[in-house]
C-alpha cells in the first residue's frame, strides 16, 4: 500500500477534553471493476431517484476476531468485483440526458477501493451513534477535487484497519441509486458474496416500470413543494455553532411514549414511529421558538413498494420510497395534546396510495420541482434498515451509522441495542436550541 500524507482528527470525549489525535493512512485508489463483462450504454433513473440525488456516506465497525483483519481488504475488493456483475450500474458514470435527468452511462469504470490504517484502537473513537463529520469523515475517502455529483462514482469504498485488529468500511454512495432498502440489499449481497454464498435478494434492475405516465397527470397537492415564510427568523439561530447529539428511546421509554399519545382517548392506535415522529417535532418546534401562527411542516418518507399497484418487484434496485408530508401552525402542535400532532403523522401516511406515487412521479416530470425544507423537519427512518446483518466473515457490525446528516433539518432514527429495539433519535441544532430540546427530551 502506498501511503498518503496522514489525515488526523483532534478527538474529544464528552465534556469537550482532547483525548488523542485520530491518524488515518490511506492508499492509494484503485477502480474496482466487474469481473465480467456487463451490459453498457445508457441506465434509465426514474423520477423517484432524481429527486434525491445526495451523497449518503456510511460507516461498518467489525471487531477483532482470531483470523485478524491482515487479507480484509483483499476479501471485500475481491467480493466486490463479484457483485458488481450483479450491480452493474455502480460500476457507472453519472451524466445528464438529453432531457435534462440524471442517467447512468455503464461505461464498466468501476468503484473507488481505498486501504487505510487508523493509529488507534477502534474503542478509541469514542461514542460513533452520533454525527461526527470531522472524525468519521477520515474513514470515508472523498474524491479530490470533485465539485459535484457528476465527478463522483455512485460508489466509493475505503477498509481502514485498526491496531486491535477491528476494521472499518466507510462508504459514500449516491442516494439516486437506491434508497435504504436497496442500499442494505447490495451491501448485504455484498457481503454474502465475500462468504461464497449465493445472494438472498438478486437485484431486479429495471426502472422503467416508474416511468411517468403520457401525459402526466398529478393528482395530488404535493405540499412538500410548498415554500413557507419563516416568521420566525430560525435561520438567523442556524448562524450559531452547531451542536449534535443522539436520544436514545428504550423499549419502556417508547411504550410510555405511545401511551402518552393515547392517553386522552382521541387515538385508536398509534404506531412507534408516529408517536416519536410527533414528539420531536413538537420538541424541535418549540426548542427553534417557532411564534404561534409560523407554518411548520413536517416531512418523512413512506415505502412505496408495497403501495404500488401492482407492488414493487422484490430486490428492486432502485428508489421505491416518496416524501409524504403535514403543515400546520406552530401555536397548534404545541398548545394541542400529543395525540394531534399524531393524527397529523398518521393522515400523512395514509396519503400514500398507489395514485399518491404516480402522481409524485408526474409531478416531478412537470416541474422538476425538489422538496423545500424551509420551517421544515425531515425525518429520515434507518431504524427498520438492515445495518447489522452485513457480514463480510468476520461477523456482524458492532456498530454502524452516518457519518454526518445531509441537512441541518433533518432527524435520523437509528435502531439501537440489544435485540435492536431501542431507536436512537439523531440530530444537530444550534446550540442554544439543543440545550431547550435536550430538556424536553426528559419526560
Amino acid at each position: 500500500m502506498v501511503p498518503k500524507p496522514e489525515a488526523s482528527t483532534l478527538m474529544e470525549n464528552s465534556n469537550g477534553t482532547s483525548v488523542f489525535q485520530l491518524c488515518v493512512t490511506q492508499g492509494e485508489p484503485t477502480l474496482v471493476t466487474p469481473a465480467e463483462e456487463t451490459e453498457n450504454g445508457l441506465y434509465f433513473l426514474s423520477n423517484l431517484d432524481q429527486n434525491i440525488a445526495v451523497i449518503i456516506r456510511t460507516i461498518y465497525c467489525f471487531k477483532s476476531i482470531e483470523k485478524g483483519n491482515e487479507h480484509v481488504g483483499e476479501v471485500i475488493k475481491g467480493a466486490l468485483k463479484k457483485v458488481l456483475v450483479h450491480y452493474y450500474p455502480l460500476a457507472g458514470r453519472l451524466t445528464i440526458s438529453p432531457e435534462g435527468k440524471l442517467i447512468v452511462d455503464c461505461t464498466g469504470e468501476g468503484a473507488i477501493f481505498v486501504e487505510a490504517e487508523a493509529n488507534c484502537t477502534l474503542e478509541e473513537i469514542g461514542d460513533i451513534t452520533k454525527p461526527h463529520p470531522e472524525t468519521l469523515g477520515k474513514l470515508v475517502y472523498d474524491v479530490p477535487g470533485a465539485k459535484n455529483i457528476l465527478e463522483m462514482p455512485p460508489l466509493v469504498a475505503q477498509v481502514t484497519k485498526f491496531k486491535c485488529g477491528g476494521f472499518v468500511l466507510g462508504l459514500c454512495m449516491n442516494h439516486c441509486m437506491f434508497d435504504g432498502i436497496g442500499a442494505m440489499e447490495f451491501v448485504n449481497s455484498w457481503g454474502e458474496t465475500a462468504r461464497g454464498l449465493p445472494l438472498t435478494t438478486p437485484p431486479f434492475l429495471d426502472r422503467t416500470i416508474l416511468k411517468s405516465r403520457n401525459p402526466p397527470k398529478v393528482e395530488n397537492l404535493h405540499q412538500e413543494f410548498a415554500e413557507i415564510e419563516d416568521k420566525s427568523n430560525t435561520a438567523d439561530l442556524y448562524k450559531d455553532e452547531m451542536r449534535y447529539s443522539s436520544f436514545c428511546f428504550d423499549p419502556e421509554k417508547l411504550e410510555k411514549l405511545k401511551a402518552k399519545a393515547m392517553k386522552d382517548g382521541v387515538l385508536e392506535k398509534c404506531t412507534t414511529f408516529e408517536a416519536l415522529s410527533a414528539f420531536v417535532w413538537r420538541a424541535r418546534t418549540k426548542a427553534l421558538n417557532m411564534v404561534p401562527d409560523q407554518q411548520t411542516k413536517l416531512l418523512f418518507a413512506v415505502d412505496g413498494r408495497p403501495k404500488f399497484e401492482p407492488p414493487l418487484p422484490k430486490g428492486y434496485f432502485g428508489n421505491g420510497i416518496v416524501l409524504t408530508n403535514s403543515i400546520c401552525k406552530a401555536g397548534e402542535i404545541l398548545e394541542k395534546p400529543l395525540s394531534y400532532a399524531v393524527g397529523l403523522v398518521q393522515d400523512a401516511i395514509k396519503m400514500v396510495t398507489d395514485g399518491y406515487m404516480r402522481s409524485a412521479i408526474d409531478y416531478f416530470e412537470i416541474t422538476r420541482a425538489r422538496p423545500s425544507l424551509a420551517c421544515t423537519l425531515l425525518i429520515t427512518t434507518w431504524s427498520r434498515l438492515s445495518f447489522y446483518t452485513t457480514d463480510f466473515g468476520w461477523g456482524e457490525p458492532i456498530l454502524s451509522g452516518p457519518v454526518a446528516l445531509p441537512e441541518k433539518e433533518v432527524i435520523l432514527f437509528l435502531s439501537h441495542g440489544t435485540g435492536r429495539k431501542s431507536i436512537n433519535v439523531l440530530l444537530g441544532m444550534p446550540a442554544p436550541a439543543m440545550k431547550i430540546f435536550e430538556e424536553l427530551m426528559q419526560f
